[in-house]
């Protein structure tokens, strides 16, 4: 059958065209999810085609290499077509990091108006924290962090808390790698002593960082969990040193983790114990 394609009903032109070669493979392979996703009980190849405006011959091509990268799986007894759990897992993380940025904002509102300093929120993302949300200290001096931008696990308050609750098999891994990043002098980079500072922030229920990220400044961070009691963000409030001596760290330690608490019940989620 031939490869040129009929213009669907209803189908606007700038989809049916989307540049060539890998480009349009790409938009074709993504429409296809859409259905996919779209039909959860699942499609034959001749109905996905015809939906897409493709030949089946195309249609089979893309859902192949779909497949092959976990993305989609084929029924084998009446041959449908569904979306499998590498989509889902996509998905699902968007849906978490959306709802534990919009829950927490107030919270983060919060510990700024009881703290006066700037209150964050982040996620993991492999061996990195990657901040989604905060609330700006009104001090002159204060901490600030460009949405989006990333920090390492091991050398900031809200990648050592995550780093302490993660999977152990994840921690593992990433520990094995050696000595890791020094970022500033005061950076735990050495697996022994990072191992130590774990289980440190695992008996007291929140991180510290003691200028390990940017000297100068204090942080402390704590796990919001989700229902299996995993990780799903930590919080954490950064300021100046001068504002944040060595008892009053320990003192935000344990507001944050009341505050992280609090978010993980309203998210569903099971608190961990210290």
């Amino acid at each position: 059958m031939s490869d040129v394609k009929r213009r669907g009903v209803g189908r606007p032109a700038s989809t049916a065209k989307a540049g060539g070669g890998h480009s349009q493979s790409l938009v074709r392979g993504l429409n296809l999810l859409e259905y996919l996703a779209s039909s959860p009980e699942g499609l034959a190849l001749s109905s996905l085609a015809e939906m897409a405006d493709l030949a089946p011959s195309t249609t089979h091509r893309l859902l192949q290499a779909l497949q092959s990268q976990g993305f989609v799986s084929q029924e084998n007894e009446q041959g449908l077509w569904r979306i499998d759990v590498k989509t889902f897992r996509i998905g699902n993380s968007f849906l978490e990091a959306r709802d534990v940025v919009a829950t927490s904002r107030p919270f983060l509102r919060r510990l700024t108006a009881e703290t006066g300093e700037t209150a964050n929120l982040g996620i993991r993302d492999a061996d990195t924290a990657v901040f989604l949300a905060q609330h700006e200290s009104p001090q002159m001096m204060r901490m600030i962090t460009r949405l989006g931008s990333r920090a390492p696990l091991h050398a900031s308050g809200v990648g050592k808390a995550l780093l302490a609750w993660m999977p152990d098999d994840d921690r593992a891994q990433l520990l094995a790698r050696g000595e890791l990043a020094r970022v500033t002098e005061n950076t735990l980079y050495q697996p022994a002593s990072l191992l130590s500072e774990i289980q440190r922030i695992r008996d007291q229920g929140f991180a510290c960082d003691r200028e390990e990220h940017a000297i100068g400044l204090h942080c402390v961070a704590a796990c919001v969990n989700d229902e299996y009691g995993k990780p799903l963000a930590a919080i954490s409030v950064s300021g100046p040193v001068a504002r944040i001596p060595e008892p009053r760290l320990l003192e935000l330690g344990a507001l944050v983790r009341r505050v992280a608490d609090e978010i993980t019940l309203q998210l569903g989620g099971q608190l961990s114990s210290p």
